[in-house]
């Protein structure tokens, strides 16, 4: 037998912008991303928006057309921007990935075309399996609007939706062709969804830079009142720790079975689940992160005063530990929660890998979780949880 073998280094350029006013006829940077390349003619330009921020800026979408008609010479906006639901329901199909993929063919959209997403993270997750799989890939651009999405999905590299009662089990990888963080697109936000993304910049700063957590905790109060300096700051720092793990770690598209960026998320995943999505992704990942810290100081990997420091930050940020779902038992009494461990194991090949913390700013790798202490930990955060509410019973009356 022959064998033909040949390495092939393939690069990719992820450049993410922060501006303000992206769509404002003095911003230019949109139009300059997308005329950098050669083109032999203005490129087209799909058009897919978030409903919910359209409903909660009504001028919004006319503000989008008015910036396209004017740069006309430059891009050529195929059609009205199109309204699509965003939030996990978009993803719990192959509807409208279907749907975007029919107005791409109807509109022509080629390789040397956009499709710009404009929304919070499920709908650029959803958005990007489309423009990923059309064409075997066209360009992207996603402009994150929700605290989450700038400061972790959205800047990230994986699109996909939901199947078969698993999250994101079709997906791709595929680096957008930019991303744009318009701090203003977050100021329609309610403050569940503007708190939603802190909990990704604590995840990061436990697992990668102590001196950032430092600073989340200086900036905790500011950060509740949701002051936009404060925010601003741990979206781009958020931002660039998570970058540079895709630039850096030397398996930007997980072919391995380490997920150091899936802190605190073998718990959160199944919780979104058993909650039908009630508890959004930023909340679940909050009681993972108490879980898995709570795990670690009860296996001796954490002292006590780190454990504390993490739960009152989280505390302090607005958010609640403990969700009924985590006692949820299947059939034969066991913990639905703790499928979600071999879901996690199933996904990365069989080989299971939980990142936990020896300290706040340094993660550590392991490859199995004594079930008994976490159920102790569960036990933990709903005693903690119950303390809580009757305290603040207490100073309400």
């Amino acid at each position: 037998m022959s064998l033909i073998e040949r390495n092939i280094t393939v690069s990719f350029r992820h450049q993410v912008h922060f501006t303000e006013h992206v769509f404002a006829p003095t911003n230019s940077l949109l139009i300059k991303i997308m005329t950098e390349a050669d083109h032999h003619a203005p490129p087209k330009v799909l058009v897919v928006i978030d409903e919910a921020l359209a409903q909660a800026r009504p001028p919004f979408v006319a503000e989008v057309e008015r910036y396209f008609n004017a740069a006309a010479h430059q891009v050529r906006l195929v059609c009205s921007p199109l309204l699509i639901e965003g939030g996990e329901r978009t993803k719990n199909s192959f509807f409208h990935v279907s749907g975007i993929h029919s107005e791409i063919d109807r509109f022509h959209i080629d390789r040397h075309s956009y499709v710009i997403a404009v929304g919070g993270g499920a709908l650029l997750d959803m958005v990007g399996l489309a423009a990923a799989t059309a064409h075997r890939g066209l360009r992207h651009i996603r402009i994150p609007t929700t605290t989450l999405s700038q400061d972790d999905s959205g800047v990230g590299v994986k699109n996909g939706i939901n199947a078969f009662g698993k999250k994101n089990f079709i997906g791709t990888f595929a680096p957008p062709y930019a991303v744009i963080n318009d701090f203003r697109m977050l100021d329609t936000l309610t403050p569940r969804d503007k708190r939603a993304g802190y909990v990704e910049a604590v995840k990061v700063a436990l697992i990668r830079d102590a001196d950032f957590f430092q600073c989340i905790e200086s900036d905790a109060m500011r950060l509740r009142q949701f002051e936009p300096l404060a925010m601003q700051r741990l979206i781009f720092r958020s931002a660039e720790l998570h970058l540079k793990h895709i630039a850096t770690s030397g398996d930007p598209f997980e072919n391995g079975s380490a997920r150091p960026l899936d802190f605190g998320h073998w718990a959160a995943h199944k919780l979104e689940q058993l909650s039908e999505y009630r508890i959004r992704h930023g909340e679940a990942v909050a009681i993972g992160l108490a879980l898995d810290v709570i795990y670690c100081r009860r296996r001796g990997l954490l002292d006590h005063a780190s454990t504390e420091r993490i739960i009152s930050l989280l505390e302090t940020l607005g958010y609640d530990l403990f969700a009924s779902e985590l006692k949820h038992v299947d059939a034969n009494n066991n913990l639905n929660v703790l499928k979600g461990l071999e879901e996690f194991r199933e996904h990365l090949g069989g080989v299971l890998t939980i990142t936990l913390l020896e300290g706040i700013g340094r993660g550590i790798e392991v490859h199995e979780m004594d079930a008994n202490t976490v159920i102790a930990a569960i036990d933990e955060l709903d005693q903690r949880h119950c303390r809580r509410l009757e305290m603040n019973e207490r100073v309400a009356s």
